[in-house]
């Protein structure tokens, strides 16, 4: 039943509507020029995801009685009009159509946009951009990356492109704190095989950690341990390994809405 594709997720982000976490900016739409990124339209509109292990979905008028078991990640569309009005509840209903109430905590539609062009991290709730934050990236970040870098071959310290999620949360990294992207993903994973970089055994693991929403392989010969971390000058600098570096003070207000797998897009 878990509907795990992240750009079925990643377009119906793109379109739904929500109310914003931060103070400063005032919300606004989404670029339509994301579109072709996300290559298919939405129609739904109030999706969110669930952001636990394992997210119990109750029944409507019930909160002791469990309906059915969600994975992480599965979307779930928010139905405002038939909210039961319990504070920390909502109702929801799966995109195959099971209708249950669901803890407020559990579910989320924030995820986050990193354009390397113009160095910047753009943080959403649904459709709304609720906040711009400048980014540094990597020695050579015009690349897409790779493979793994080195002191002796620094050109491929490159920030990677695609559809990411975070993989884990590190609060005690040598860079403040940290998001820990799924690099490689599954098409980093296809690439690498067909080149001869990778084996079968490697490409399976990491196909099979981006099923279950969890850590790759991160010491294959396509690198790893690409993070969203702190530590970062705000000046829009090149000097990481691959990895996006913010200031500690975005860091920490970041810190507070983003989940084990939410989802992450990389554009050049």
């Amino acid at each position: 039943m878990p509907v795990r594709r992240f750009p079925a997720l990643l377009v119906c982000l793109l379109l739904v509507s929500s109310t914003t976490a931060f103070a400063q900016p005032s919300p606004e739409a989404v670029s339509p020029s994301l579109a072709p990124v996300a290559k298919v339209r939405a129609e739904s509109a109030g999706l969110y995801y669930t952001v636990r292990e394992r997210t119990t979905l109750y029944f409507p008028s019930d909160t002791s009685r469990a309906y059915v078991n969600l994975a992480r990640r599965e979307p779930v569309e928010f139905l405002p009009s038939e909210d039961p009005g319990w504070p920390g509840w909502k109702r929801v209903r799966t995109l195959d159509g099971a209708n249950g109430i669901i803890r407020s905590e559990e579910i989320t539609n924030v995820w986050l946009r990193i354009s390397k062009s113009s160095q910047t991290l753009f943080v959403y709730r649904g459709e709304h951009l609720i906040d711009r934050i400048p980014t540094d990236l990597g020695y050579n970040f015009f690349a897409d990356k790779e493979r793994r870098g080195s002191s002796g071959d620094p050109d491929h310290w490159r920030t990677p492109e695609g559809e990411f999620f975070v993989a884990a949360k590190n609060p005690g990294s040598q860079f403040y704190k940290a998001f820990v992207l799924n690099y490689p993903n599954a098409e980093d994973a296809a690439r690498g095989l067909e080149l001869g970089i990778i084996s079968e055994e490697e490409h399976a693991s990491i196909v099979a950690a981006e099923r279950e929403f969890r850590m790759p392989p991160m010491f294959t010969e396509l690198g790893g341990y690409i993070e969203i971390h702190g530590d970062g000058t705000g000046k829009r600098s090149n000097w990481t390994q691959g990895c996006v570096a913010i200031q500690n003070v975005q860091m920490d207000r970041l810190w507070e809405i983003i989940d084990v797998g939410t989802p992450v897009l990389i554009t050049p």
